[in-house]
């Protein structure tokens, strides 16, 4: 099924904006950009709506406005209002799993620990959606270390220095998606998990 719908998990509000747990957010917002469209208030989908693109190229970028834990409630409402699938969908979410620069595309999955994913699954009755891990880092390396500063990395900025990768990372995206649509998931996800930022000028 085609891509018309690409979801960026995130918390609302200029408090977090910038923060790791915001990633998707963030590659939404360079998508609508790039397209020079502007995000709306949609009160029926519990969430910021943008248009980009025309014809079989036209995709809606949807920003909940839920706070991550609801995340699933502005996706469903989405879904609902524009008729589509699942298979439809592409969520673009934040992994501490994952090192800043990785990005994994897979077509279904588990939370993973994740509760903007674990909001989706839940109020869609399925985990078989497709999905772009994107790659914070982790806090620490010791789990419990990692747990106890969990919360402050997710919510904290990306530093200064990490913000070329970031860079990279976010362009890559913005490609990723285009490939999806020209190519769809499993040859768009070959080039997308196998990215490398340093390769990214190139």
């Amino acid at each position: 099924m085609a891509l018309q719908l690409v979801v960026g998990l995130g918390n609302p509000g200029s408090k977090y904006a910038g923060t790791r747990h915001n990633v998707g957010f963030m590659a939404l917002e360079q998508l609508a950009a790039a397209a020079k469209a502007s995000f709306r208030n949609q009160a029926k989908l519990h969430g910021l709506l943008a248009e980009v693109g025309q014809g079989n190229r036209r995709l809606r970028l949807l920003m909940p406005q839920t706070y991550m834990n609801e995340s699933g409630r502005s996706i469903r409402a989405a879904l609902d209002w524009f008729g589509l699938e699942p298979g439809q969908l592409l969520v673009l979410v934040d992994d501490m799993d994952l090192p800043l620069g990785k990005l994994r595309l897979r077509a279904s999955g588990s939370a993973g620990g994740h509760n903007g994913l674990r909001s989706t699954i839940s109020h869609l009755g399925t985990q078989d959606f497709p999905r772009l891990r994107i790659g914070i880092g982790a806090p620490a390396l010791h789990p419990i270390e990692r747990k106890e500063r969990t919360l402050g990395h997710v919510l904290g900025s990306f530093a200064s220095g990490e913000q070329p990768q970031l860079k990279s990372v976010l362009a890559e995206v913005e490609s990723g998606i285009d490939l999806i649509l020209r190519l769809g998931l499993e040859r768009a996800g070959n080039r997308l998990n196998s990215f490398k930022p340093e390769e990214a000028a190139t």
